[in-house]
């Protein structure tokens, strides 16, 4: 409980001014949007947004200017794939974590939003490496559907959420099979079945009204009471025989009608392949396969299907038996077959090292030049940290890039973001600069200067 006031306090203190106009001029500017980078560019945000960014930029009378030459420019990092804000440092089964529910009866129906913890110390430290924005979901506990998980921001604020709901997480691979009793038939009987008792619902589901639908919320049915059917009309009863609660399948009737993302994390080239198949009873499903360390075996039919990946960058060993066919050059070959790739770091430190994005970036690009591998261009791995995962979201005209419109996420960097050697020196979101510090830093600033004599014994010697 102390831990938790202190940080709280700390965030207070530390709590960014409005955002101004603002241009960043004569560095190296990258968009996000898959193109080279830009020498002597120049990035303008206004009212917490880009205005423009390029080369030509007509500068705005009374703006802050702020001088980028020799640094880097470029959108702020969005984590694809996180449990970010959900658990703490490890302290030893002390409460510090959030990221499922092993004791409660809920699946699908966990929102995951209330538990994000803006004031987390991980928080701070990825936004201090560039990371602005981060999809976060939550795990899976007693069932197949972990629940619905959001879109966050890195900022100092108290805030976080960019856009709750936006989709559901689901394990259909090997964790998937644990959970479904030890079998991937299972899983996808469990599958089917859930989504058949979500259509029981759906005919009778309150119809989103047009307001909210132009405002772009995901709406879930209403249940006032889940005893009673009366609230999706008197011939909504359930089966007997029904395995989801009633709010578990209410929570799958947005995912049936194609206004939530489903996130389905599949690694063999046999699951991607089932997964695929679902399109064709459900079409209207709007699939994104995460993790995919076999998708480069079953490429063009994922390019067919037009379900974009967000997968695990570096995964090049057969670390389970649904990873035989691991490959660093996963990425590239998926992406030289016409895939929709980003990047995101499911059980690969997914609660802390966002900020290895860049460097799994940075391994693609270097790839190139390796005889024999597949990797991608400067441009299109810069955009699989940043433009790629929101788009997969169905939130690329808000988010991930420079384009006039977006919001106001920019790092300056002192060199290329792809080059772990490189720091990000400021870091804006929606157009407001963002405290640099964290607990890290905060510890190093307290050490760093201590004379010897104030120092324990055993660091006088």
């Amino acid at each position: 409980m102390i831990r938790g006031l202190v940080a709280a306090l700390l965030l207070a203190t530390t709590v960014p001014v409005t955002a101004q106009t603002i241009a960043i001029t004569g560095g190296t500017v990258a968009l996000g949007d898959g193109s080279e980078p830009i020498p002597g560019g120049t990035v303008v945000i206004r009212n917490g947004r880009i205005a423009e960014a390029g080369l030509n930029v007509a500068i705005p009378r009374g703006a802050e200017m702020i001088d980028a030459r020799g640094k880097w420019v470029t959108p702020g990092i969005v984590a694809g794939f996180s449990r970010l804000g959900l658990t703490e440092i490890e302290l030893g089964g002390d409460g510090t974590t959030d990221d499922k529910a092993n004791g409660g009866p809920f699946g699908a129906a966990i929102d995951v939003a209330p538990a994000i913890n803006p004031a987390a110390s991980t928080i701070a430290v990825n936004r201090a490496d560039g990371v602005t924005r981060a999809v976060v979901a939550p795990n899976v506990a007693k069932s197949i559907f972990a629940g619905q998980g959001a879109v966050i921001d890195l900022g100092a604020d108290m805030e976080p959420i960019t856009r709750a709901r936006l989709f559901q997480f689901v394990e259909l691979g090997e964790t998937g099979a644990d959970t479904a009793g030890g079998s991937r038939a299972s899983a996808y009987v469990l599958f089917r079945n859930a989504l058949k008792e979500a259509s029981e619902l759906r005919r009778y589901a309150p119809a989103t009204s047009s307001a909210r639908a132009a405002s772009g919320e995901l709406d879930r049915p209403v249940i006032r009471n889940p005893n009673e059917s009366r609230e999706y009309g008197p011939d909504a009863r359930r089966s007997e025989d029904a395995l989801l609660t009633r709010f578990d399948a209410a929570a799958l009737v947005p995912v049936l009608q194609g206004r939530q993302h489903l996130l389905v994390h599949v690694e063999r080239a046999r699951d991607i392949l089932n997964v695929i198949n679902l399109k064709r009873d459900y079409p209207t499903l709007k699939i994104v396969l995460v993790g995919a360390s076999e998708g480069w075996l079953v490429a063009d039919r994922i390019a067919a299907s037009r379900i974009p990946v967000i997968a695990s960058a570096v995964n090049d060993l057969p670390g389970s038996f649904e990873q035989l066919a691991a490959t660093q050059s996963n990425v590239g070959r998926m992406r030289d077959a016409g895939v929709d790739v980003a990047i995101g770091m499911i059980d690969d430190n997914d609660t802390r090292y966002l900020f290895n994005q860049r460097q799994y970036a940075g391994n693609l690009v270097a790839l190139t030049n390796v005889p024999g591998a597949s990797g991608v261009r400067w441009g299109e791995a810069l955009a699989m940290i940043t433009s790629r995962p929101a788009q997969a979201l169905g939130l690329g005209q808000d988010i991930g890039s420079l384009s006039p419109g977006r919001r106001g996420d920019v790092v300056i960097w002192s060199g290329d973001p792809l080059e772990v050697s490189s720091n990000a020196e400021a870091v804006y979101i929606d157009g407001v600069q963002q405290p640099m510090d964290s607990r890290q830093t905060k510890l190093r600033q307290r050490y760093r200067d201590l004379s010897r004599d104030v120092l324990p014994e055993a660091y006088r010697r």
